[in-house]
Protein backbone atom coordinates (compact mmCIF):
# COMPACT_ATOMS: atom_id res chain seq x y z
CA UNK A 1 0.00 0.00 0.00
CA UNK A 2 1.42 3.47 -1.28
CA UNK A 3 0.52 6.33 0.97
CA UNK A 4 1.88 9.57 0.73
CA UNK A 5 1.44 12.87 2.77
CA UNK A 6 -1.58 15.46 2.37
CA UNK A 7 -0.37 19.35 2.66
CA UNK A 8 -2.58 22.37 2.74
CA UNK A 9 -1.34 25.82 1.07
CA UNK A 10 0.04 26.78 4.29
CA UNK A 11 2.51 23.93 4.07
CA UNK A 12 1.20 22.01 6.71
CA UNK A 13 0.38 18.69 6.94
CA UNK A 14 -3.25 17.73 7.10
CA UNK A 15 -3.58 13.51 6.43
CA UNK A 16 -2.12 10.90 4.59
CA UNK A 17 -3.49 10.01 1.28
CA UNK A 18 -3.58 6.05 0.24
CA UNK A 19 -1.97 5.75 -3.63
CA UNK A 20 -3.53 3.17 -6.37
CA UNK A 21 -0.43 0.65 -6.73
CA UNK A 22 -2.34 -0.19 -10.36
CA UNK A 23 -1.37 3.65 -11.09
CA UNK A 24 1.41 5.33 -8.51
CA UNK A 25 3.69 1.87 -7.49
CA UNK A 26 4.14 0.67 -11.24
CA UNK A 27 7.85 -1.12 -11.70
CA UNK A 28 10.30 1.23 -13.98
CA UNK A 29 10.05 -0.08 -17.81
CA UNK A 30 12.72 2.51 -19.14
CA UNK A 31 12.07 1.09 -22.75
CA UNK A 32 8.21 1.44 -22.80
CA UNK A 33 9.09 5.44 -21.45
CA UNK A 34 11.63 6.55 -23.69
CA UNK A 35 9.33 5.02 -27.23
CA UNK A 36 6.38 6.89 -25.91
CA UNK A 37 8.48 10.24 -24.90
CA UNK A 38 10.05 10.03 -28.38
CA UNK A 39 6.95 10.24 -29.76
CA UNK A 40 5.19 12.87 -27.79
CA UNK A 41 8.19 14.88 -29.00
CA UNK A 42 8.11 13.83 -32.34
CA UNK A 43 4.11 15.18 -32.75
CA UNK A 44 5.16 18.34 -31.20
CA UNK A 45 7.87 19.51 -33.75
CA UNK A 46 6.81 21.92 -35.80
CA UNK A 47 8.55 22.00 -39.23
CA UNK A 48 9.43 25.84 -39.93
CA UNK A 49 12.51 24.75 -42.52
CA UNK A 50 11.79 25.17 -46.27
CA UNK A 51 13.53 25.90 -48.71
CA UNK A 52 12.25 26.39 -52.54
CA UNK A 53 13.18 24.10 -55.24
CA UNK A 54 14.60 25.24 -58.86
CA UNK A 55 10.76 25.50 -60.09
CA UNK A 56 9.92 27.67 -57.10
CA UNK A 57 12.72 29.95 -57.41
CA UNK A 58 11.39 32.98 -59.12
CA UNK A 59 13.71 33.79 -62.54
CA UNK A 60 13.34 33.48 -66.16
CA UNK A 61 13.09 30.33 -68.12
CA UNK A 62 15.32 31.67 -70.82
CA UNK A 63 18.48 29.81 -71.73
CA UNK A 64 21.13 32.73 -70.62
CA UNK A 65 23.29 32.43 -73.64
CA UNK A 66 23.51 29.95 -76.75
CA UNK A 67 24.98 26.61 -76.13
CA UNK A 68 28.05 26.65 -77.78
CA UNK A 69 30.64 29.16 -79.52
CA UNK A 70 30.66 31.55 -76.60
CA UNK A 71 33.62 29.79 -74.66
CA UNK A 72 31.26 29.78 -71.33
CA UNK A 73 30.39 26.82 -69.64
CA UNK A 74 26.54 25.62 -71.15
CA UNK A 75 23.79 26.53 -68.72
CA UNK A 76 20.03 25.84 -68.91
CA UNK A 77 18.50 28.61 -66.69
CA UNK A 78 19.20 31.36 -64.35
CA UNK A 79 17.42 29.12 -61.42
CA UNK A 80 20.05 26.52 -62.20
CA UNK A 81 21.30 25.10 -58.43
CA UNK A 82 24.72 25.62 -59.41
CA UNK A 83 24.14 29.67 -59.50
CA UNK A 84 23.86 31.98 -56.72
CA UNK A 85 20.53 32.74 -55.97
CA UNK A 86 19.57 29.63 -57.71
CA UNK A 87 16.89 26.73 -56.25
CA UNK A 88 18.40 24.09 -53.43
CA UNK A 89 18.83 20.60 -54.24
CA UNK A 90 17.58 18.36 -51.47
CA UNK A 91 16.88 20.71 -49.04
CA UNK A 92 14.26 20.74 -46.22
CA UNK A 93 10.87 21.42 -47.18
CA UNK A 94 7.80 21.89 -45.39
CA UNK A 95 5.70 18.96 -46.34
CA UNK A 96 7.72 16.42 -44.34
CA UNK A 97 6.04 14.65 -41.69
CA UNK A 98 8.06 13.82 -37.92
CA UNK A 99 4.33 12.24 -36.06
CA UNK A 100 4.66 8.95 -34.46
CA UNK A 101 1.77 6.63 -33.67
CA UNK A 102 1.46 5.64 -29.97
CA UNK A 103 -1.43 3.66 -28.97
CA UNK A 104 -3.48 4.53 -25.77
CA UNK A 105 -2.61 1.28 -23.84
CA UNK A 106 1.30 2.22 -24.05
CA UNK A 107 0.31 5.68 -23.76
CA UNK A 108 -0.96 5.23 -19.84
CA UNK A 109 1.27 2.47 -18.89
CA UNK A 110 3.89 4.76 -19.76
CA UNK A 111 2.34 7.68 -17.72
CA UNK A 112 1.84 5.38 -14.75
CA UNK A 113 5.75 4.66 -14.75
CA UNK A 114 6.50 7.90 -14.89
CA UNK A 115 3.88 8.84 -11.94
CA UNK A 116 5.30 6.14 -10.05
CA UNK A 117 9.03 7.07 -10.36
CA UNK A 118 8.10 10.32 -9.38
CA UNK A 119 6.78 8.65 -5.72
CA UNK A 120 9.77 6.81 -5.68
CA UNK A 121 11.96 9.56 -6.25
CA UNK A 122 9.83 11.67 -3.49
CA UNK A 123 9.36 14.29 -5.98
CA UNK A 124 5.36 13.98 -6.11
CA UNK A 125 3.80 16.55 -3.57
CA UNK A 126 0.14 15.87 -2.66
CA UNK A 127 -1.82 19.41 -1.62
CA UNK A 128 -5.41 18.61 -0.66
CA UNK A 129 -6.80 21.80 -2.54
CA UNK A 130 -5.38 24.40 -5.39
CA UNK A 131 -8.12 26.59 -5.17
CA UNK A 132 -6.92 30.35 -4.75
CA UNK A 133 -9.50 32.78 -2.94
CA UNK A 134 -7.36 35.06 -5.90
CA UNK A 135 -6.07 34.32 -8.59
CA UNK A 136 -3.17 35.64 -8.21
CA UNK A 137 0.34 35.19 -9.03
CA UNK A 138 2.12 36.63 -5.75
CA UNK A 139 -0.39 34.20 -3.88
CA UNK A 140 0.48 31.20 -5.88
CA UNK A 141 4.11 31.79 -5.63
CA UNK A 142 4.10 32.21 -1.90
CA UNK A 143 2.51 29.17 -0.99
CA UNK A 144 5.03 27.00 -3.51
CA UNK A 145 8.13 28.99 -1.38
CA UNK A 146 6.47 27.30 1.71
CA UNK A 147 7.62 23.73 0.45
CA UNK A 148 11.27 25.26 -0.52
CA UNK A 149 11.30 22.83 -3.88
CA UNK A 150 14.38 22.90 -6.14
CA UNK A 151 14.06 22.68 -9.69
CA UNK A 152 11.29 23.06 -12.13
CA UNK A 153 7.41 22.29 -10.83
CA UNK A 154 4.69 20.75 -13.17
CA UNK A 155 1.22 21.65 -11.38
CA UNK A 156 -1.62 19.13 -12.22
CA UNK A 157 -5.47 20.31 -11.40
CA UNK A 158 -8.39 19.58 -11.21
CA UNK A 159 -11.34 20.46 -13.60
CA UNK A 160 -13.33 22.39 -10.09
CA UNK A 161 -9.45 23.99 -9.47
CA UNK A 162 -8.17 25.16 -13.41
CA UNK A 163 -8.20 28.93 -13.02
CA UNK A 164 -5.44 28.76 -10.59
CA UNK A 165 -3.81 28.09 -13.64
CA UNK A 166 -4.12 31.94 -14.32
CA UNK A 167 -1.98 32.55 -10.74
CA UNK A 168 0.64 29.94 -12.61
CA UNK A 169 1.41 31.57 -15.85
CA UNK A 170 3.69 34.34 -14.80
CA UNK A 171 5.81 31.95 -12.21
CA UNK A 172 9.33 31.31 -13.87
CA UNK A 173 10.28 27.29 -13.90
CA UNK A 174 6.24 26.40 -12.90
CA UNK A 175 3.50 24.87 -15.46
CA UNK A 176 0.41 23.99 -14.87
CA UNK A 177 -2.30 21.62 -16.52
CA UNK A 178 -5.56 19.87 -15.72
CA UNK A 179 -5.09 16.34 -14.64
CA UNK A 180 -6.32 15.16 -18.08
CA UNK A 181 -3.81 16.56 -20.02
CA UNK A 182 -0.60 15.75 -18.19
CA UNK A 183 1.97 13.53 -19.83
CA UNK A 184 4.64 11.88 -19.90
CA UNK A 185 6.85 14.48 -21.49
CA UNK A 186 5.58 16.92 -19.07
CA UNK A 187 6.29 14.92 -16.29
CA UNK A 188 9.74 13.69 -17.14
CA UNK A 189 10.56 17.50 -18.13
CA UNK A 190 10.01 18.72 -14.59
CA UNK A 191 11.62 17.67 -11.66
CA UNK A 192 8.60 18.22 -9.58
CA UNK A 193 4.98 17.18 -9.65
CA UNK A 194 2.64 18.83 -7.44
CA UNK A 195 -1.24 17.57 -7.23
CA UNK A 196 -4.81 18.11 -5.09
CA UNK A 197 -6.47 14.99 -4.37
CA UNK A 198 -8.73 16.29 -6.87
CA UNK A 199 -6.43 15.49 -9.55
CA UNK A 200 -5.06 12.47 -7.92
CA UNK A 201 -8.59 11.03 -8.19
CA UNK A 202 -8.88 12.27 -11.55
CA UNK A 203 -5.38 10.45 -12.64
CA UNK A 204 -6.04 6.89 -11.37
CA UNK A 205 -9.57 7.12 -13.03
CA UNK A 206 -8.24 7.77 -16.09
CA UNK A 207 -5.49 5.41 -16.24
CA UNK A 208 -7.11 2.95 -14.96
CA UNK A 209 -10.15 3.24 -17.74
Amino acid sequence: MIKVKVYNLEGNETEELKLDESVFGVPSNDDLVHQVYVSLSANRRQVLADTKTRGERAGSGIKPWRQKGTGRARVGSVRTPVWRKGGVIFGPTNDRNFKKKINKKMNSKALAVSLSGKVRDKELLVIDSLMLKEKKTRIMAEALRKFKLNGSILIGLSVGEKESRLACRNLSGVKSLESEQINVFDVLNNKNLILSKESVKSLEKRIKK
